[in-house]
């Protein structure tokens, strides 16, 4: 049966601090946990007004201290943005600290626009072109084979779990090709997430790390406790998107009723695009929505995000997911092999 992990990019709702945030990452992720989410994963951004997540080592250091047993990683870090010793180093100490929960998942985009780029003193074109160069020399230090002939101390001998993250086919391509597991950003980029799949579990290549494909895709989900209810609390994220496609990103806004009506077919545009894969609702609405979506993809993971201005309200979402997840998914798609924690 699917497993339900969560995805936060730590969005600072209007009139928070910094501080507020981070601590109810930490509250979120540890009740997370409680309802039996397999993982919570922290995605790594720079220069983007109204998230958090730039110091994305730290924060899963943060989130690991408040959590006991739960997987806690990065979905992801931006490997074109530093030197794979770097970040052979920073995981290798989280996993020294946290031994067999730290997840180290690798994108090839910048997280940033081109000043973030410049600011990061990377070239970022060819830093995309060697990515694969990049996941091999990183993995290399890992397992104290490193080809540069430096050992990361900390990092050689660490064993984080290494997955490869996809907006488009080349990561399900080289996830594939590397044996890795494959976590597909279908929250934010819908286009391509079936192709992307389907390629993934053509090509894959078993490895000592994987002797089978294991994918994961994103799903935005907004529960409570109406449909009416779960419809607002959507609205902040789609203020959020609009915004930001604008070129105008912000915090996180309270929700604004009927909001897809009011921003105007541009706007709306952007939201039906970007937020395809979505789900808002009452309980029965989001498993239904859950169920449609691990029919669909077949994925071993869903992986839920949900940016919701309330820290309640999204504490109440995760609490809805949780208990619709098990009934949902096995009515529609069956028990398939009894490992879930739902």
């Amino acid at each position: 049966m699917i497993k339900l992990s969560f995805h936060d990019l730590v969005h600072v709702s209007e009139g928070d601090g910094v501080g507020a945030t981070l601590g109810n990452t930490a509250d979120l992720a540890a009740h997370a946990e409680a309802l039996g989410f397999t993982r919570y994963w922290i995605a790594e951004h720079h220069g983007l007004a109204g998230v958090a997540s730039s110091a994305t080592a730290i924060l899963i250091c943060h989130v690991a201290a408040a959590t006991n047993a739960m997987r806690i990683g990065a979905g992801g870090i931006m490997l074109p943005n530093h030197a794979p010793l770097v970040v052979a180093e920073q995981f290798g100490t989280l996993d020294a600290l946290y031994p067999g929960r730290i997840d180290l998942g690798l994108g090839r985009a910048p997280g940033g626009d081109g000043r973030v780029i410049q600011a990061l003193r990377r070239t970022f074109e060819a830093g995309a072109n060697a990515f694969p160069q990049d996941v091999d020399e990183l993995r290399s230090y890992f397992t104290d084979d490193s080809q540069t002939g430096v050992v990361a101390i900390p990092g050689a001998g660490a064993n984080p779990q290494i997955w490869i993250l996809g907006s488009g086919l080349n990561g399900a391509r080289l996830a594939a090709a590397f044996g890795l597991r494959f976590a597909f950003a279908s929250h934010f980029a819908p286009e391509a997430l079936d192709q992307a799949l389907a390629i993934y579990r053509r090509e894959f290549r078993p490895s000592t790390q994987l002797a089978a494909p294991y994918a994961a895709a994103g799903l935005n989900v907004y529960a409570a406790d109406s449909d009416e209810q779960g419809e607002l609390i959507a609205t902040s994220q789609q203020q959020f998107t609009v915004e930001l496609y604008a070129g105008r990103p912000g915090p996180l806004r309270p929700p604004v009723a009927q909001y897809r009506d009011r921003v105007g077919p541009q706007g709306a545009a952007t939201i039906d695009h970007v937020l395809r894969c979505s789900v808002a609702g009452g309980p029965a609405k989001i498993a239904a929505g859950l169920a449609d979506f691990a029919e669909r993809t077949k994925v071993d993971e869903i992986m839920v995000s949900s940016a919701i201005y309330d820290h309640s309200a999204r504490r109440r979402s995760l609490e809805i997911t949780a208990q619709v997840a098990s009934q949902s998914i096995v009515e529609r798609i069956g028990d398939a092999d009894g490992g879930s924690r739902f």
